[in-house]
């Protein structure tokens, strides 16, 4: 039987909203890697990278605490 792995932002990872540390959970990746990502985007492209980050806090639900 496969787990079916499921995007979600993390409670236990969290810095902002959790956006970050669900990533990382997801890819099987650090996510200090994913923040490092995500700032290095923003230096990069300006706010283009902010706007998907605040997407994505909106459109990926919250870990259910178990």
């Amino acid at each position: 039987m496969t787990e079916t792995r499921k995007l979600v932002r993390s409670t236990q990872d969290k810095r902002i909203a959790g956006i970050c540390g669900g990533l990382g959970e997801y890819f099987n990746v650090d996510p200090t890697v994913m923040r490092i990502l995500f700032i290095a985007g923003f230096f990069l492209t300006g706010s283009l990278i902010f706007w998907l980050y605040l997407v994505l806090w909106i459109v990926i639900p919250e870990a259910a605490v178990i």
